[in-house]
Formats: structure tokens, C-alpha cells, sequence
């Protein structure tokens, strides 16, 4: 013991370091080398990302930055930078990723190698304080009984009753005549004073939306529209904004703050248990007497019989608000973003709206599908906007992806057991080589147009608003029913939308992509009712 002790005595702090620092370069330097050697053996390297600090510590803090700023679709452009495929690798710290914004990989990673990629044990880990063990975490048996559970709620004949829509929107006219969200139902509001006002319609969509999702899945809704202080709303916005500088972090994300993302989960699960303790006071001789055809059925009948267990609620009860309340919400803002500056498109929607629906009548379930400009609307904006605009896999095993191996990105790319795959709707559905030549009837791919879809469709593959593959999203029906019906009320109603974005953001829309891109800087806007006859 003296001996040590001794020997103790003559080793610096500094030399400790010293010598744990090269015992990490060393290990970083041989992991690096066998890797290399496991990936020349699948196949041949692609296009790396450029990086000038070691261990791509620049590359880390890169996409931080871009994501505080709303800039990660420029950032995804200048990590790709000329890459071949539109594929790109790189080794950050000890991990292996890969980005891409080309069809074929992602068909492979969403379809046709659907047992190759997953979400992972890294992202479980990464994102499970969030969201737990729900259907947008978990792989295998966890995964795909989260998907039967949902499965229900977007029957057909669940989503074409359109009254849970309608019953929303009154309040919704009325907070738009008042200019924002109501202070009580008991407000009174004249509604044609709201002509010609500005205010600020993406917090009026978020708020119906949750209405809605809230009312449809759970069976009671929170009155967002006529409450002013949402602290849920607040806190759900603040715990996205951090999960997304997390998982950005890469390697180093033990490292990032979550002060205020746990003081916004608190609040989060706190609104969660009002709808677990509804679930769990549901005794079994009620839910026998309940059955998924009935109207007043709902998710929180589904979840009561299918668990007691207050986690397992909670994870599943978070899930479908983040996809009821966000997806929906964002791309309606979008879409009256582009109404605002393109009056010709207005004009033309509502006429369609008039000659099928008329101005009074509600639409139809069968109304809604049969609208195709109204179609094309959504669709347009779902091209330019595509509600989740980057995306992660991850490897389950060694394989490969279809393209971007080799210097012109045409052989597979080998790609290792754990290696991120980072996939971006965003850029590849704006990737201009992906489209015709520009023309009178085929506009320039970052130009909105809904007419463009009379004369263009695109490729299997090259628009996954809704991602593919077993993974395709489950309310994809539900969210365009959902858009659909709110744009047909509203243009029976309104005759113009004008645009106060430009003097905000001079006509480029700030892309905040935290989970579910949404407009930076809201979407300041008026309305006009059309004159009645």
C-alpha cells in the first residue's frame, strides 16, 4: 500500500489527464479504423460530410445552432453540400450517420428494408422522457401493439362523421372576429367586426385543433379558444423546442439543459393525468356496455380496456395529441400563408366550394373527397410544407442503402449496425431535379401552385408527406378530412385573405422545425366575408 501511495505522490493531476486523453484518442483512432475496414467490406465509402474539428465536434454544434435559429433545412442543404444521391456520411464522436434526401434510400429505409431500420435504442433514449414507449418510439411487438390500439379511431366511419369538426368552429369564427382567442364562452363578439382585422390565425388553428383532438380522441376538450392562459399549450411548444436542440446534440446530448423541458413535462403530464384518471374511473361493466361503433366511443374507452397502468396511458395519450393537435394545425397555417399572397387561388378554391357545397350546407364526407382543388391545395402545401420535415432510423444490423456508395453516388452505401439515418421530406420534395423542366404548366418546384397537380404527379416515392411503409401515418385520412372541412367552411364564409407577412418576414417564411414544422413567425392575416345576397 505504501507503495502505491508513494508512487501517488509523484503523479500530477495533469498527467492523469494527459494520459486518459491519449487512451481516448487512441480508442477513438482504432474504432475509427476497424470501421472503416467493416464498411469497405459491405461496400464502397460515399461522400463524407466536411468537417473542420475533430471527431465532427463542429458539425454538432452546426446543427444546434441552425435549430435555435429555425435553419435546419439550409443546414441539411450545406451538410449534403454536392454529394452525390443527395446522400451524405460522417463519423461524429464515436457515431456513424448518414443523411439523405433521395427516394430510393428512403423507400429502402421506410418499405422495402423495413426490417433493417428502426427507431433504435438510441433514439428510445434520446426521445423516451418525451414520449416513452408510444408508437412513435418503439419498435417490434411494442410498436405494433401501440399501432393496433390507435388503429380504431381512424376508421372510416369514425372520420367521416364530421361533427366533431363543426362543433368547433362557431367558436372558431367567433375568436376570429374578435381577433384572438376568447376570454369565455360567454363572450360576446359581433362578427362582422372581425372584417378586415388583422391577427394572427396559426395560435387561433393550434388552439381549434386541440379542441378537436382533444374532443375526438379523449371525449372532452380542453376550450382552448375560450381560455387565454393554455399553460398545456405553452409547455408542449417548450418541451418539442428542447427534445429537438436534444437529439441535434448527437453524442453530447447528456450534456444539454433540461430545466426548462422538465419543468414543461411537468406541466405536460399534469394535463395527461386528467385524462388518465377519466380512463381509470371507467369501471369494467361500463366499458362491456361499449362496443367501437358507437358514436360516443373513444380512445380513452380503447385504452381503459386495454391497460391500468398509468404510464402506459400516459405514453399513448401524449402520442395522439402531438399528432392530432400539430401536424393538422401547422399545415393549415402554411396553407393560409399561401392563400394570404395567392388571391388567385382563393378565388378558384371557393368557386369549387360553391358549385359542389354551396354556401350554407355543411359538406359531406363524400363532398370533401370529390373537391379535387381543394385536394390540390392541401396537397401543394403538404409538398412544400411536409408536416414532419426530418426524420431518423437507425441501423439494426449491418446493410446498405440502395445509393450513394462510390464517387458519383450510384453503388449501395454500406452502412453499419447503429448508424443514424437522417431523411428529409423537405429537401427532397424540393429538389428541383426531381421535377420537369420548368414551363407554363410545370411551375418551379419552390413556387406555390395548386394547379400544378393537373399536370404533374409525382414519382412513388418522391412525396411522403405522410412517410410510408408499415410507419405510415395512422390518422393520415383523419388530418386531410380534418383540412379539408375547415378550408370549405371557411371560404363559404370568406371571400379574401390578405397577407400581412411580407413587412414580418419578406416573403420567405421562417421553417421553425422542431418535431412538426410550423410557420416561425405566425400568420398575419385578414379576412373578408363575402357580401351576402
Amino acid at each position: 500500500m505504501g507503495l502505491v501511495e508513494t508512487a501517488l505522490g509523484y503523479v500530477s493531476m495533469s498527467s492523469v489527464l494527459l494520459f486518459l486523453g491519449v487512451i481516448f484518442l487512441v480508442r477513438t483512432i482504432y474504432l475509427s479504423i476497424d470501421e472503416d475496414i467493416r464498411l469497405r467490406r459491405l461496400g464502397v465509402r460515399g461522400h463524407h460530410m466536411n468537417n473542420k474539428l475533430p471527431f465532427g465536434l463542429d458539425i454538432i454544434y452546426k446543427q444546434v445552432k441552425a435549430t435555435m435559429n429555425h435553419r435546419n433545412y439550409e443546414m441539411f442543404l450545406k451538410l449534403i453540400g454536392d454529394a452525390p444521391a443527395y446522400t451524405a456520411e460522417a463519423r461524429i464522436l464515436a457515431r456513424h450517420m448518414v443523411i439523405t434526401a433521395d427516394p430510393e434510400n428512403i423507400k429502402a429505409v421506410l418499405a422495402t428494408q423495413f426490417a433493417d431500420f428502426g427507431k433504435g435504442e438510441q433514439f428510445h433514449r434520446e426521445w423516451s422522457e418525451f414520449l416513452g414507449d408510444s408508437i412513435f418510439t418503439t419498435d417490434g411487438q411494442l410498436w405494433h401493439a401501440s399501432r393496433q390500439l390507435i388503429r380504431p379511431q381512424f376508421s372510416r366511419e369514425r372520420i367521416s362523421d364530421l361533427h366533431c369538426f363543426e362543433s368547433h368552429l362557431e367558436t372558431f369564427f367567433k375568436a376570429i372576429a374578435n381577433g384572438g382567442v376568447l376570454n369565455g364562452e360567454e363572450q360576446q363578439v359581433d362578427i362582422e367586426a372581425g372584417n378586415g382585422k388583422p391577427f394572427d390565425i396559426s395560435e387561433l388553428l393550434f388552439r381549434y385543433t386541440l379542441d378537436v383532438a382533444t374532443d375526438f380522441l379523449l371525449g372532452m376538450d380542453v376550450q382552448s379558444l375560450t381560455t387565454p392562459r393554455q399553460p398545456f399549450a405553452d409547455a408542449f411548444n417548450e418541451v418539442q423546442r428542447m427534445q429537438n436542440i436534444i437529439a441535434r446534440a448527437g453524442p453530447l446530448y447528456p450534456f444539454v439543459s433540461r430545466k426548462s423541458f422538465r419543468e414543461g413535462l411537468k406541466v405536460v403530464n399534469e394535463f395527461c393525468n386528467i385524462y388518465i384518471d377519466r380512463a381509470l374511473r371507467l369501471s369494467p361493466e361500463e366499458l362491456a356496455t361499449k362496443t367501437k361503433s358507437d358514436q360516443d366511443y373513444t380512445f380513452l374507452h380503447e385504452l381503459a380496456s386495454f391497460t391500468r397502468d398509468r404510464k402506459v396511458l400516459r405514453d399513448q395519450i401524449l402520442a395522439v395529441l402531438l399528432a392530432g393537435r400539430d401536424t393538422t394545425a401547422a399545415t393549415l397555417s402554411f396553407a393560409f400563408y399561401e392563400l394570404g399572397r395567392h388571391p388567385e387561388v382563393v378565388q378558384k378554391m371557393r368557386q369549387e366550394i360553391i358549385n359542389q357545397v354551396g354556401l350554407h350546407r355543411t359538406p359531406t364526407y363524400e363532398d370533401l373527397k370529390s373537391m379535387k382543388y381543394v385536394q390540390n391545395v392541401l396537397n401543394e402545401t403538404l409538398r412544400l410544407y411536409p408536416a414532419v420535415p426530418f426524420n431518423v432510423r437507425t441501423a439494426l444490423k449491418d446493410t446498405t442503402l440502395p445509393r450513394g456508395g462510390g464517387p458519383d453516388g450510384t453503388l449501395p452505401l454500406p452502412v453499419l449496425k447503429d448508424t443514424s439515418i437522417g431523411y428529409s421530406p423537405l429537401v427532397m420534395h424540393r429538389r428541383a431535379d426531381l421535377y420537369p423542366p420548368v414551363s407554363e404548366k410545370h411551375p418551379d418546384p419552390t413556387v406555390f401552385s395548386p394547379d400544378r397537380w393537373y399536370n404533374w404527379q409525382p414519382k412513388p416515392w418522391q412525396y411522403i408527406p405522410f412517410n410510408g411503409g408499415p410507419r405510415i401515418c395512422i390518422g393520415q385520412q383523419f388530418a386531410l378530412t380534418e383540412m379539408a372541412y375547415v378550408l370549405t367552411r371557411m371560404f363559404q364564409r370568406f371571400e379574401r385573405v390578405e397577407s400581412f407577412m411580407h413587412e414580418i418576414d419578406g416573403g420567405k417564411p421562417k421553417l421553425k422545425a422542431e418535431i412538426v414544422i410550423q410557420p416561425g413567425d405566425g400568420v398575419k392575416v385578414a379576412l373578408w366575408e363575402a357580401k351576402k345576397n
